[in-house]
C-alpha cells in the first residue's frame, strides 16, 4: 500500500505518492480547482487517485502560521480533511506544511525552471515535501525504536 501526500490550496491541491516501499514521494498531479467552495470534483479525483494507487493513508499538509496559531487556511485544511475522510474512508494525517511552497519555489529556481512555468508544478512539489517529511519521520522512528 501507499502514501499519498496533498497540498490542499485555494486554486489547486498538489499530488504526491510514496513508491510502494514508503521510503520516497513522487509528484504526480496538480488538480485545478475551479471554484473555491466547490469540492466535488477535486474530491472525486482524489477517490480515483487512492483507488488506482491503492492508498492507504492520506497525508495532508497543516498551514499553521510561523508562531504555531492556526489561522483560516488552516481550519479550512481541517474541514477537507473530514471530507476526504468520509469521502475515503481513509486514515488523514495533518503534517505541518510551513515553507513548503518556499522550498519548492526555491528548487525550481535551481533546476532552472522558467518563472512562467513555475505556477504548474509548485503544488505538486510542494506536496512531495509534505510526503517526504511524513515518510522521512516514519523512518526515523523506526530506525529509532530498532537501536532502542
Amino acid at each position: 500500500m501507499r502514501i499519498m501526500g496533498l497540498d490542499y490550496g485555494t486554486k489547486t491541491v498538489g499530488v504526491a505518492i510514496s513508491d510502494a516501499l514508503g521510503l520516497t514521494a513522487q509528484g504526480i498531479e496538480t488538480i485545478q480547482r475551479k471554484e473555491e467552495n466547490k469540492l466535488r470534483r477535486t474530491l472525486a479525483r482524489i477517490e480515483e487517485l487512492v483507488r488506482e494507487y491503492e492508498v492507504d493513508t492520506i497525508v495532508l499538509g497543516f498551514p499553521k502560521h510561523m508562531n504555531n496559531d492556526v489561522g483560516e487556511r488552516a481550519k479550512k485544511s481541517l474541514e477537507f480533511k473530514e471530507m476526504l475522510m468520509r469521502r475515503t474512508g481513509l486514515d488523514v494525517v495533518m503534517w505541518d506544511e510551513r515553507l513548503t511552497t518556499v522550498e519548492a519555489e526555491r528548487t525550481l529556481i535551481e533546476s532552472q525552471v522558467r518563472r512562467e512555468n513555475r505556477k504548474q508544478y509548485i503544488d505538486k512539489i510542494a506536496a512531495v515535501f509534505i510526503l517526504q517529511g511524513y515518510l522521512d519521520s516514519i523512518y526515523l522512528k523506526k530506525k529509532a525504536e530498532e537501536e532502542n
